[in-house]
């Protein structure tokens, strides 16, 4: 008989020795709180520090701690989706290990979904403590443009934390996209759910390993690539703009030229930025077309998002051992 548990926990974590404990030590009282029959999924990159060995000391006293390892680092979204393709849980929370999102929130998660019949619960930071000006500025304007232009709605200052009900999960583990954007993804599958609140605390300690400034923009842009056609229709809107504005230039030119208003040399300067600046913009266009057409590639190849090379504590293979 296969183990199905009542509350899954998904844990992706690199390179987290210092972390480990403290978060261990602050989710099971709230885990104990609601059942017994729960489940702690680690998903791991390789890291380089004690991160593994740590985990596999935790779950030497409590076998409901389970430890999937990678074999090689995929990343954080393609560790997660590991984590929820191997879960058993009705109600399935993905949680980052580092304290920022509090795992007393998960009692009001699994209130709302058990009592109240959600199924997402996504916390929404009321502040981003221990983020700097640029970041948050990134972030703003990153929720602004995905909601603008994509075929679905993503909830502002949200992150992967949040609860999803096991058919949620399931309708999930059905795509086939490799990017693995799991907000954009929730959204893109919808069903019934409720944003909650909650004011995010700075890391406790360590530095993060996947919220990095570029990795940020980068999943920003995966999320806009991937839920949006947008880009690709705003290039050919500024190309004719450009168009438009180099033929106006270039008659305004004949005039001043005709009417002697300026000397041979300034008229050439100035036609050679305005050249600089056409190109500049062609080869804007060209680099959101490729990006697309990379994704494209990305896709027809069907390379797995995540390689399993061990799994500890699992009743059974979910069928995916190469997600």
């Amino acid at each position: 008989m296969v183990f199905m548990a009542e509350i899954s926990v998904v844990v992706p974590v690199y390179n987290e020795e210092k972390t480990i404990e403290p978060f261990l030590a602050a989710l099971r009282p709230v885990l104990d709180g609601l059942s017994d029959g729960y489940e702690i999924i680690f998903a791991a990159d390789p890291s380089k520090d004690r991160t593994e060995e740590i985990i596999l000391a935790q779950r030497e006293n409590d076998s409901r701690i389970k430890l999937l390892s990678f074999s090689r680092r995929f990343g954080q979204p393609a560790a997660t989706w590991a984590g929820l393709s191997y879960s058993s849980g009705r109600a399935v929370v993905v949680i980052d290990c580092d304290l920022q999102d509090p795992p007393s929130l998960i009692t009001e998660m699994y209130r709302l979904w058990r009592e109240e019949g959600y199924k997402v619960i996504i916390p929404q930071r009321l502040s981003r403590e221990g983020e700097n000006f640029v970041k948050k500025s990134i972030a703003y304007l990153g929720y602004w443009f995905i909601n603008k232009t994509s075929v679905v709605e993503i909830p502002r200052n949200t992150g992967d934390f949040r609860l999803l009900d096991r058919r949620v999960v399931d309708e999930l583990m059905k795509l086939k996209e490799s990017h693995g954007f799991l907000r954009g993804l929730t959204a893109a599958v919808g069903f019934k759910t409720k944003l909650l609140p909650f004011a995010r605390q700075a890391r406790r300690s360590g530095e993060g390993k996947y919220n990095r400034l570029t990795g940020s923009i980068l999943i920003g842009f995966n999320g806009i690539v991937a839920f949006s056609g947008s880009l690709l229709r705003m290039t050919g809107i500024a190309g004719f703009i450009m168009a438009a504005l180099s033929i106006l230039g270039a008659v305004a030119l004949f005039i001043a030229k005709y009417f002697s208003l300026y000397d041979f040399a300034t008229g050439l300067a100035t036609l050679g930025v305005l050249l600089l600046f056409l190109s500049g913009c062609q080869l804007i266009g060209l680099g959101i077309l490729g990006a697309y057409i990379g994704r494209i590639y990305e896709e027809t190849k069907l390379r797995p998002k995540f390689i399993v090379e061990k799994a500890l504590g699992f009743d059974s293979n979910p069928g995916e051992v190469d997600g």
